[in-house]
């Protein structure tokens, strides 16, 4: 059996490790916990009921955090010409066509979301196997294979997550920062929440939110109550 430390003891002191509490209040156990000595991250992590094994209930998205995530993110577009300047304009990290394929090639991967406008996912399909497992793929699906390159790396500088189901049905996504203020964490989860019921595959039948977990980095997790999300954003 694990050893309790001192913080984790007094962590679990502070709220029932049974309760499902509702977003808010989760978020306020959260604040009230022992901190760590950085700014830790917030996450949500949820069990769904659907099976990814078969196509129509893979559960993937993205979604505009209303308050962002804490964190400067450093975006790459493929594009040219016109489109080239529109993504320099909006703020991209770096923007290139064939150059920046063959930089990648080369095993420069020095950000965080890539942006490719459509008439270059030919090129860029190369990428497949370097992108692919790092979760940096251009998909249209996401919104990230577009011709509004411009909304598309504002969006992503502004705190745009992706979320994707996992073999074993479970999602992991960040909401923010520790420091951020409650009612900032609470709305990143609820917008994350909702995108993610919004996202509910018409193949999955039962529960479609088995659970739902708060925690920050070094944290404990804080259960919070799936039938009251399911019933906030029903359909």
């Amino acid at each position: 059996m694990p050893v309790l430390t001192k913080r984790v003891k007094a962590s679990h002191a502070l709220f029932d490790q049974a309760k499902e509490y509702s977003v808010e209040d989760a978020m306020e156990v959260l604040k009230k916990l022992p901190g760590a000595k950085f700014d830790e991250t917030v996450d949500l992590s949820l069990r769904l009921g659907v099976d990814p094994k078969h196509a129509d209930q893979m559960v993937r998205g993205a979604v505009v955090l209303p308050h962002g995530i804490g964190k400067t993110v450093r975006v790459a577009v493929f594009a040219k010409g016109d489109k080239e300047r529109e993504a320099r304009e909006a703020g991209a990290d770096v923007v290139g066509a064939e150059d920046l394929v063959e930089k990648i090639q080369g095993g420069w991967l020095e950000f965080d979301s890539a942006i490719a406008t459509p008439d270059l996912m030919g090129q860029v399909g190369k990428l497949g196997k370097t992108l692919g497992p790092r979760g940096l793929m251009p998909n249209p699906k996401l919104g990230t294979v577009t011709f509004d390159v411009a909304r598309a790396v504002r969006e992503a500088k502004a705190g745009k997550v992706e979320f994707r189901v996992d073999k074993a049905g479970n999602v992991h996504v960040p909401v923010g920062k520790r420091s951020f203020p409650q009612e900032h964490l609470a709305a990143n989860a609820l917008a994350l929440l909702e995108a993610l019921v919004r996202a509910k595959p018409a193949a999955s039948k039962g529960t479609y939110l088995r659970s739902v977990t708060l925690s920050s980095t070094m944290g404990p997790g804080i259960k919070v109550d799936p039938q009251r999300i399911a019933a906030l954003f029903k359909k």
